[in-house]
C-alpha cells in the first residue's frame, strides 16, 4: 500500500466515524467532494493547484440548516497537541466560505473537535508556523467540540 492510499484509508475511515456522528445528532449527510469523482478527474485534481481539490468531504443538513464538513485525520504517528492544516486547505476553505457564504465549512478532527477555517488563520496569524510555511499549526485547546458545534447526540440514536 502507499503512502497516499494509507492516507486516503485513514481519510476514509474518518470522514464516515464523522458522518455517523452527525447522524446521531439529527443531521442529514451526503458526501461531495474528490472522494465523489471518477477516478479520472481525480487523478487530474491531484496534478494541479486548483482549489476544488480542497473540497469539503461532506454536506450535512437538518431542520433547514445546512454546512458543509471537511474531515481531517491525521496519522497516528503524529499525535501532539497541535492540529496541521495546510496554508492550501486553509486558503481553499477561506474562499469556498466567502463563495458559499452563509453556509459554513467546519474542520472536524480525529478527536471530533471543530475548527473554521477563519478561526484557524486567526489562531495562528501570531503563533508557531511551520517552518516551510506550508502548514499552519493550532493548539488543540482553541478547537469547539463537536456537541457544542452540531448538538448533542440523540440517544435514541445510539
Amino acid at each position: 500500500m502507499t503512502q497516499w492510499q494509507h492516507r486516503k484509508a485513514v481519510g476514509d475511515m474518518h470522514e464516515h466515524r464523522v458522518a455517523h456522528a452527525l447522524r446521531a445528532r439529527g443531521w442529514t449527510v451526503h458526501p461531495c467532494g474528490q472522494g465523489t469523482y471518477p477516478e479520472v478527474v481525480r487523478e487530474a485534481l491531484r496534478r494541479t493547484r486548483s482549489a476544488l481539490r480542497q473540497f469539503p468531504d461532506l454536506i450535512a443538513a437538518r431542520a433547514g440548516e445546512i454546512v458543509t464538513i471537511d474531515a481531517k485525520d491525521r496519522m497516528p504517528s503524529t499525535d501532539t497537541n497541535r492540529y496541521s492544516i495546510s496554508t492550501s486547505t486553509v486558503n481553499a476553505g477561506l474562499q469556498f466560505t466567502a463563495v458559499h457564504a452563509p453556509t459554513p465549512l467546519y474542520y472536524v478532527f480525529g478527536d471530533l473537535k471543530v475548527l473554521t477555517p477563519a478561526e484557524v488563520l486567526h489562531y495562528t496569524e501570531h503563533a508557531l508556523r511551520h517552518s516551510s510555511g506550508a502548514y499552519h499549526l493550532v493548539s488543540t485547546c482553541h478547537a469547539h467540540s463537536f456537541d457544542n458545534v452540531f448538538g448533542p447526540a440523540d440517544a435514541r440514536a445510539a
